[in-house]
């Protein structure tokens, strides 16, 4: 596209992308943008294979219409596609991996990043993807954090798991937890803060209280169970204060989840994957929203798999997509809603 036909061509809201074909990603999107009101499915769209997405409405007995992007004479209320299609029309079987299926998948959101960075759409929402199958397909990302830091030149990025009650950022995610504890370091905390903070100030909040959880049981207890806590973790805190953020730490992980939960804190950041995961999607798994922090563009995601095994069968929830798509019009307009504690 030339930058003429980007200025009287139409700006979206938000892309979302269609993630694996061969996963439940067609039928939740279809599911969340059926329940939309008219005025938020003019400001979507899809980025994907239409023959799919209207597969997916018989699927799941919904009513929509579809067209491709910039089509002359769109039918009224149909939702915009961006289209991408299997390379050589290759067959991607249900509910399995595939390298047609991880291809495709790797394309679409290729083509999310070039509409955003074009100007034509605002946040780019994801429906997830299978690991293996991208990699089968030669591209060999982590997943999609790591593919779009790449695909926009980024150095770094982060992991923000968002929901009403908690919320935490990852100083580390899909790495060994060998791999992790290496890179607990001052730098990589410091970072993990400023980008944790930048993100809650854009939606509104003026001085986010932000949590650093300890790597090691009890934050090392002086030492005793490993000295990365007061190696690290501390001079990262101080140095972060004596700047005049709002942060506390090391706070031991096995405190700091319940204390963020009851509203003492906006943010936590983890030190690494399982640390951060498993009590957010203890508390809120069905409303957890992935957001991509560090980036040039702006990105959420459900939090959960391609879910083969019910794929196709007209059953995938569509409530986590729903969360994904409510927070990135967040994102759209700059607003911040309260998190209330558990016993709120």
């Amino acid at each position: 596209m030339s930058e003429s036909s980007h200025s009287v061509s139409r700006q979206y809201d938000i892309a979302i992308t269609m993630g694996d074909p061969a996963g439940i990603g067609p039928e939740i999107i279809c599911r969340a943008v059926a329940a939309m009101s008219p005025s938020a499915r003019a400001g979507t769209l899809l980025v994907g294979d239409p023959a799919i997405f209207r597969r997916a409405v018989q699927t799941i007995d919904a009513k929509l219409n579809f067209a491709p992007l910039d089509a002359p004479n769109a039918p009224a209320g149909s939702v915009a596609v961006a289209v991408v299609e299997a390379a050589g029309n290759v067959m991607i079987p249900d509910g399995e991996i595939s390298a047609g299926a991880g291809d495709m998948a790797f394309r679409c959101i290729a083509t999310a990043v070039e509409l955003v960075q074009s100007g034509r759409a605002g946040v780019i929402v994801t429906a997830p993807l299978n690991k293996a199958a991208l990699h089968a397909a030669g591209h060999y990302y982590d997943g999609h954090t790591g593919m779009l830091a790449a695909l926009t030149g980024a150095p770094s990025s982060f992991m923000l798991l968002a929901s009403e009650h908690l919320s935490t950022l990852h100083v580390s995610t899909h790495v060994s937890l060998r791999e992790a504890i290496d890179r607990v370091t001052p730098e990589r905390i410091i970072a993990t803060v400023e980008a944790g903070h930048e993100h809650l100030v854009s939606l509104g909040m003026a001085n986010p209280r932000i949590a650093v959880a300890g790597l090691n049981p009890h934050c090392g207890e002086g030492g005793i169970f490993g000295d990365e806590d007061t190696r690290c973790i501390v001079p990262a805190v101080e140095a972060l204060k004596a700047r005049g953020f709002d942060v506390s730490g090391p706070i031991s992980a096995d405190t700091v989840f319940y204390r963020a939960s009851q509203g003492e804190f906006d943010l936590v950041v983890a030190q690494y994957h399982d640390q951060g995961h498993i009590p957010v999607k203890l508390i809120a798994f069905d409303t957890t929203v992935n957001v991509s922090l560090g980036l040039p563009i702006r990105r959420t995601s459900v939090d959960h798999g391609t879910a083969f095994d019910i794929a196709w069968q007209g059953r995938a929830d569509a409530t986590n997509m729903g969360a994904a798509i409510a927070y990135a019009h967040r994102l759209v307009a700059g607003t911040h809603e309260p998190r209330r504690g558990r016993g709120a």
